[in-house]
């Protein structure tokens, strides 16, 4: 049996900015170095009214560990003891793998040795054990790991425990697989861990080992629990990995998103693509029809010829006839050339109309005998032109509600309503709020030869918590308007984005002593008040000394050691500089002539 693949994400010695030996070692690590536990616990944030908790920008859940043993029971019982522990292991790798995954992108340049400990501290705040290396050593150079971790309190001993009593089995599955999933993720080979005694089999505490699949020699028992086996086959698939999120590069447009609503509408669109079908796409506005009509276009037979849009709201009532049909030569005044309309310049193609709902009553009647006749008559011509077109149209109202209020003609709305698609708010889509935000920050980044440097903590909580009234268009605008705001190489934050908008309710995160903190505060509030306001919103105490001699060096290195432009930029005389400075005890920097 071969060994299973490397997981989907990108080893982490890939990321390193410089070609140093990527080794470590327990041993070396320090408490203070970041991701601390403070900032890891500051990942994990709550909103009670919106009935969710995230993990940075990963939907967590929490449920009683009572909950979760009847569970592991009920499937032991229906699967069987293997097939039930293999099930537990491929979940845990998963979610081991997607927290590597959050740890490589939020900490990049952070110590190699800090980042494979921050799993530990991970595992622990997720609730499944509380984890205490023992050793562990790794040099990705030469392939190799191995560590050793105690695991106190496992939440999974206790429920098997609860269950089935003291047995000859280990029993802490979940988390054997998250440590295989996280170790893996970072590393960029698999690294299989073993659960060497368990509280499940009468020891006093949980102690597994880790090492990669060379240097354990047989791994066959490992593999079975990693590999998803099909009954029906007996070759076995790869071991799960982190989901990534849909790959988008700059240039694409394409809708962007892996929540469940977001993921219905997807499968709809993509199973109405290759049929003829006319497909009526609902939503509010700004929540991507267009994008979704281009991406049907995409995905069909016609998607060699031409894609046409129409905003109907933004044609004259005079006017629409001559944009959908054409117009012919001398038809009117001012009308010195014939003209195809949008009808025949989406000809074997797709015709995208949008808020069809503004047309006119007698506009209606002649697109409904367009679907019909499968023909259009330019304005002035009197020879009719057959047309093969798709057509897709979309409204940010309810045209049921239209058709009962006169305002829209019932047989137009039954033939557009063939296929109806509805796309849900961002409001209702939360969990792809994170990848809307990096696909746009990204896209605005290069367009404006800025360096990407992310959000704030603070901000990310404030848009997965904000109501989007203005749904994908309103996020995007936000990301332009942070970028904008944030200087060069520095995280947007929630100073930059919002500004006139509503701020979402309070949402809570846990603190170094595991009570629950407000995490945001609105920024014009912030703003309005004294600059001692501002430091209390941003939880933080000021250092008076600190914060003068670091004002004073900054100023001093962008003036680059001139003490006249140093003290230019802080408001204050040469002399007045050159005083503070000696105060904090930088004499020597006085020295240079300005």
């Amino acid at each position: 049996m071969q060994a299973p693949r490397q997981p989907a994400s990108a080893p982490f010695h890939d990321s390193a900015a410089d070609d140093t030996p990527i080794r470590g070692d327990s041993t070396q690590w320090q408490e203070t170095q970041s991701p601390t536990s403070s900032e890891l616990a500051e990942c994990l944030f709550f909103s009670p009214e919106d009935g969710r908790i995230w993990l940075n920008d990963q939907r967590m859940l929490l449920m009683h560990s009572s909950s979760f043993g009847a569970l592991r029971r009920e499937f032991i019982d229906h699967m069987g003891l293997q097939r039930a522990r293999g099930l537990f292991t491929r979940t845990g790798y998963q979610s081991g793998a997607r927290d590597a995954q959050l740890i490589r992108t939020r900490w990049p340049n952070a110590d190699r040795t800090a980042v494979f400990f921050a799993g530990t501290r991970l595992h622990s705040l997720e609730g499944m054990t509380k984890v205490e290396p023992l050793h562990f050593k790794f040099d990705a150079d030469s392939g190799f790991y191995e560590g050793e971790f105690l695991w106190h309190h496992s939440c999974e001993a206790d429920e098997h425990i609860a269950a089935c009593g003291i047995g000859q089995d280990s029993a802490c599955w979940t988390e054997i697989g998250y440590a295989t999933g996280y170790v893996s993720g970072l590393f960029g080979r698999l690294v299989i861990f073993r659960e060497v005694e368990c509280r499940a089999m009468g020891h006093k505490v949980c102690r597994v080992i880790g090492k990669t699949a060379e240097q354990w020699g047989d791994v066959s028992a490992d593999l079975a629990c990693l590999y998803a086996t099909d009954s029906s086959a007996a070759a076995p698939t790869a071991p799960p990995t982190a989901p990534r999120a849909q790959a988008v590069t700059t240039d694409q447009l394409v809708p962007i998103g892996a929540s469940a609503a977001f993921t219905a509408a997807r499968h709809a669109l993509q199973r109405v693509a290759p049929t003829p079908a006319t497909v009526l796409i609902g939503g509010e506005s700004g929540a991507g029809k267009e994008l979704f009509a281009r991406e049907l276009h995409r995905l069909s037979p016609r998607s060699e010829a031409s894609f046409v849009a129409l905003n109907c709201a933004a044609i004259p009532e005079n006017l629409i006839e001559a944009e959908l049909f054409g117009v012919e030569r001398g038809a009117y005044t001012g009308a010195s050339h014939s003209r195809p309309g949008r009808f025949e310049r989406a000809h074997q193609g797709t015709l995208f109309l949008d808020e069809i709902a503004c047309l006119s009553l007698p506009g209606q009647g002649k697109l409904l005998r367009a679907l019909q006749e499968r023909e259009v008559e330019r304005v002035g011509g009197g020879q009719p032109i057959r047309v093969d077109v798709r057509v897709v149209a979309a409204t940010n109202v309810d045209l049921r509600q239209e058709v009962k209020a006169g305002r829209f003609r019932e047989d137009l709305f039954y033939r557009l309503n063939v296929y109806p698609i509805t796309l849900p708010p961002l409001r209702e889509r939360r969990d792809d709020i994170p990848l809307l935000a990096d696909a746009f920050l990204t896209r605005y980044c290069r367009d404006y030869g800025r360096t990407p440097a992310g959000l704030t903590m603070r901000a990310l909580k404030a848009l997965l918590l904000y109501d989007f009234p203005g749904n994908v268009r309103e996020l995007q605008n936000l990301i332009e308007r942070g970028l904008i705001a944030s200087d060069e190489g520095r995280p947007i934050d929630l100073v930059h984005l919002f500004h006139n908008e509503p701020m979402p309710p309070q949402l809570y995160s846990i603190s170094q002593a595991g009570t629950l903190t407000t995490a945001v505060e609105a920024p014009a509030k912030a703003a309005s008040g004294s600059l001692l306001e501002r430091l209390q919103a941003l939880q933080i105490t000021p250092d008076l000394d600190g914060l003068e001699k670091r004002l004073l060096d900054e100023a001093l290195a962008k003036a680059d050691g001139n003490l006249a432009a140093a003290a230019r930029l802080l408001g204050l005389s040469r002399a007045q500089f050159a005083y503070r400075l000696k105060k904090h005890g930088n004499g020597q920097a006085a020295q240079p002539s300005g």
